[in-house]
């Protein structure tokens, strides 16, 4: 049997402080619950964390206490440099 699982993508500074472009979390939590744990996993990320905007399959998410469902991916993309 295998576990419904949710794909994180980092981008930029974000992939910069996790250490890896993307990984796997089981799915089932919601999107600060994911958070919560991509903090304690990878402590680097968390001020990056405070300040990024959040794609679940390329969609802004603006409910964050909404479980997420096994199979989506967040794109967690901080603030882009421009000139």
């Amino acid at each position: 049997m295998t576990m419904a699982t949710v794909t994180v993508r980092y981008f930029a500074g974000a992939r910069a402080a996790a250490g890896l472009s993307e990984e796997t979390v089981p799915a089932g939590r919601t999107l600060d619950g994911l958070l919560t744990e991509l903090a304690e996993r990878h402590g680097r990320l968390v001020p990056v964390l405070a300040v990024a905007n959040f794609l679940v399959d390329g969609v802004t998410c603006h409910d964050r206490d909404k479980p997420l469902p096994a199979g989506v991916t967040i794109d967690v993309l901080p603030p882009f440099a421009g000139g």
